[in-house]
């Protein structure tokens, strides 16, 4: 047997032994034969199959799977190693039809293809699905037709929740409609919602299986997403939904979200709460991080058990490792998502090794809409803030562009100047930038100064007058606790004996029952209800100062007021942030009293101010229209001709004079590392796994701020100075780690840390998956091509300058290798890796 055909057949055996299935392989085997099923075939048995591995010329099956009964389920054709699967595609169609067989595997080896023949094309998979999952499957009987024709209107979701609506009294009588809906939490979708669902139910009868909702913060996703979900159970074209989500509080969020709009017909579970019983359940909510421990979605699910994935937030659930899952499964899938691609208009992609913090956003958001077949950068539906606005379902910002003298130096070009004196007596100057504001420019007075500002200049609560409900973001959980101190401290001033220091609340990972809290603003029951008039339910404590836990998905439709107390580079969190103010309210919605509402002149809400005191709408926007301006007075003693300026603790120190080696020992270091660095690891490990704050937010999925927690708080201190630099040496990889991937280990997220080539390998994968390249041939030498061009800088530089001769050279990529690359891949390898994959992570 030639060594491709046999390297191939071998990797198949081991693919459907993981995967669990008794199977009967026998080259030479005519198609209309019955078999019988047996046991699996081991590779030491390969030659016992015949030759016939790519010489059936008269109907031969190389695997047939078969279901628990011994009857086919599944034809499995192999090819060999350099052949493409798909060239056997219209020959196994027809030994599976002569089998009355739905379902076809095609596979080298390397690359595999699920074919259901009632649903469309092969569909690339990363392992075989498991038998259980493929009966599963098998009971789904698409028909795309009833859901292009199912009928969607306005009370699609309301007909799930009560039925007999219509012929109720209370509905009858239009005196006391608004309150039957009100009282009995009737959901009816509005017309973009419905136009949304008939957008999708086009793009199907089109042949399409993938489609993207771009639709603003405040706009009803979930809801529109309960209309899809009950579009695809209803229609029978869905058995089992799966609903990502990238943080757990959503995760909750969007379990109780379909229990109430769908209960009555459908069943909706969080998976680690129902590790045993989750297949009962047609809706399974789960966020991605826990798919991604370990590589459960791979271990615990197969291919087949979904038939359509949502992915909420999909710039950020399916973003990085996490595309793998949502890849993973066969089936329709449908993104959900704020963040328009357009967003990034001002960004230079022509300079991809720019430190611009928006080209990571950039590829991200690429990878959205790639991943959701939207190529030409149009969603499936868009519904923008703008639209929202201008039809009366959501408010724009009134922003507050308010700058110090000290951040106006700190977002300068040569930034906040600092003459300091060194040890020697020598006088110094120190440049900080806006990224170090509170992190290593610290100002007191700067602090007080944004606090003074935002509470002249927010919005008043139009029933009880005081300071409207509010958000503000800090730099850091210290920056937090520094904020929410001194907004107490003001706030007695102001109103004296109304707050006992429960005006503002620091709303960290830090704090216990942090999350509660957040829970607790939304419902107005934060430290107590109706401070000032005692018929209305409104929070006592009025703001809420948090670093990221109150950003995506938080839902508080009465916050009147936002503050960006820290600089922000990413575009996707200055959208979300300014998004948990554009929902709108009626105020008197929270009145018990109904005569308190004849003092109330302007009970909705028609706007939110965002306050921004390090131009970040200026970073983001080419032209934006400030409907405020506050000059803001220097601070005292700030920098001033006289005063004391900021204390300067830091800088570099560079050693001019010589050295000399006093001794000099060679040690060859093995791939485990040095004892004493292996030890150093499993330290910094259970210091971290001891500490409750670090548990506390890995948990909740907020790893910005674990991240900057262990900067700050674990870092450079004098007990055991650790660094990331010794962290890495300790973890003797061949590539440069990533603090994220250290923790990530730490806590048993990733069972050990991937080599260089194991990365290469999986965004190999990737591509391969993605582009589905048709000369199979040649995919040695297009793997040697994409390896080399993602690892090597010479490389990248010999390809991007076209000095193409000077591979002759080369010891990593020759002009041989290069030559044997199919040209059109020539160019296609290096903007599919300047666009998709981050090249700091194979660094050494």
């Amino acid at each position: 047997m030639p060594p491709k055909e046999a390297t191939a057949r071998i990797k198949i055996n081991k693919l459907l032994e993981a995967a669990g299935w008794r199977f009967f392989a026998e080259g030479g085997r005519p198609a209309n034969i019955r078999l019988e099923p047996c046991v699996t075939i081991k590779a030491s048995d390969l030659d016992a199959l015949g030759d016939n591995f790519e010489k059936a010329t008269k109907g031969f099956i190389d695997f047939l799977l078969l279901n628990p009964l011994g009857f086919p389920l599944i034809v499995l054709e192999a090819k060999a190693e350099d052949k493409n699967p798909l060239s056997a595609k219209e020959q196994t169609r027809k030994y599976a039809k002569s089998l009355n067989c739905r379902f076809v595997i095609l596979s080298n080896g390397n690359l595999h293809y699920f074919w259901d023949l009632e649903r469309g094309n092969p569909y690339v998979i990363t392992s075989f699905p498991t038998p259980d999952s493929v009966i599963g499957y098998q009971k789904v009987r698409p028909n795309p037709q009833r859901l292009i024709d199912e009928p969607v209107a306005e009370d699609y979701i309301v007909l799930t929740q009560r039925p007999t609506y219509r012929s109720e009294a209370a509905w009858l009588n239009e005196s006391e409609r608004s309150d039957y809906i009100k009282v009995n939490k009737l959901r009816f979708l509005r017309l973009y919602q419905l136009k949304a669902v008939h957008v999708l139910q086009r793009a199907v009868s089109e042949g399409l299986d993938r489609f993207l909702f771009e639709m603003a913060t405040g706009t009803g996703k979930t809801l529109t997403a309960a209309a899809v979900i009950k579009l695809f159970l209803r229609t029978g074209n869905a058995q089992r939904v799966l609903f990502l989500v990238d943080r757990l509080e959503l995760e909750d969020q969007a379990k109780k979200a379909f229990s109430a709009l769908l209960s009555a017909d459908f069943h909706t579970v969080i998976y680690k709460d129902s590790r045993d019983d989750w297949r009962r359940a047609e809706i399974v909510v789960t966020t991605v991080q826990s798919l991604l421990f370990n590589n459960k979605y791979q271990r615990l699910f197969s291919p087949t058990d979904f038939d359509l994935v949502i992915s909420d937030e999909a710039h950020r659930s399916i973003g990085g490792n996490a595309r793998a899952v949502f890849d993973y499964f066969i089936g329709y899938k449908l993104g959900l998502t704020a963040t328009p691609r357009d967003y990034l208009k001002r960004f230079d992609s022509t300079n991809p090794t720019t430190r611009d913090p928006r080209e990571a956003e950039r590829r991200l958001l690429l990878d959205t809409y790639r991943t959701f077949g939207c190529e030409n950068s149009q969603p499936t539906y868009r519904y923008s803030l703008l639209d929202g606005v201008k039809e009366g379902f959501l408010v724009n910002p009134t922003v507050v562009d308010a700058r110090t003298d000290i951040t106006t130096e700190l977002l300068s070009e040569e930034g906040f100047v600092v003459s300091v004196t060194d040890d020697t007596g020598d006088d110094q100057q120190e440049s900080y930038k806006q990224r170090q504001f509170e992190k290593r420019f610290f100002s007191d007075a700067t602090n007080q100064l944004f606090c003074k500002t935002f509470l002249e200049n927010a919005l008043r609560d139009p029933v009880s007058r005081e300071i409207g409900k509010s958000i503000i973001f800090a730099v850091s959980q210290n920056h937090a606790a520094k904020l929410t101190q001194i907004l107490n401290q003001m706030a007695d001033r102001l109103f004296p004996g109304k707050y006992q220091s429960d005006f503002a609340v620091q709303v960290t990972s830090q704090i216990p029952d942090a999350q509660q809290f957040t829970i607790n603003f939304t419902n107005n029951s934060l430290l107590g209800s109706g401070n000032f008039v005692p018929a209305y339910k409104s929070s006592k404590a009025r703001v809420c100062v948090t670093v990221g836990m109150m950003t995506t998905g938080y839902d508080c439709p009465d916050i009147l007021n936002l503050g960006l107390f820290r600089p922000i580079f990413s575009p996707t969190d200055f959208i979300q942030i300014k998004g948990r103010g554009t929902r709108k309210h009626n105020f008197l919605d929270q009145l018990f009293d109904e005569s308190v509402k004849d003092g109330v002149l302007q009970p909705e809400k028609t706007a939110f101010k965002l306050f921004d005191f390090f131009a970040n709408c200026e970073y983001f926007e080419t032209e934006f229209n400030y409907d405020e301006v506050l000059k803001l007075p220097r601070p005292q003693g700030m920098g001033c001709e006289g005063g004391t300026g900021p204390v300067a603790v830091g800088g570099t120190y560079e050693h001019l004079g010589g050295d000399i080696i006093a001794s000099l020992r060679v040690e060859q270091i093995t791939a485990e590392g040095m004892k004493i660095d292996r030890m150093f690891f499993e330290k910094f490990e259970d210091n971290i796994r001891e500490n409750p704050a670090i548990v506390a937010a890995v948990e909740a999925g907020q790893w910005d701020q674990v991240i900057d927690y262990v900067n700050r708080e674990v870092f450079d201190k004098p007990e055991e100075y650790y660094t990331l630099d010794k962290l890495r040496k300790a973890a003797a990889v061949d590539r440069r780690l990533t603090l994220r991937e250290i923790l990530e280990k730490v806590f048993g997220l990733i069972p050990r840390f991937k080599s260089r080539d194991e990365l290469l390998e999986e965004e190999f994968a990737k591509f391969v998956a993605d582009r589905k390249p048709d000369e199979a041939a040649a995919i040695p030498a297009i793997k040697t091509f994409f390896k080399a061009y993602a690892t090597s800088g010479r490389v990248r530089d010999i390809i991007d300058s076209r000095q193409f001769t000077d591979l002759a050279t080369n010891p990593m990529f020759s002009t041989r290798d290069f030559k044997a690359v199919p040209p059109k891949y020539r160019a296609l390898i290096p903007d599919y890796i300047k666009d998709y994959v981050s090249l700091n992570q194979f660094a050494a």
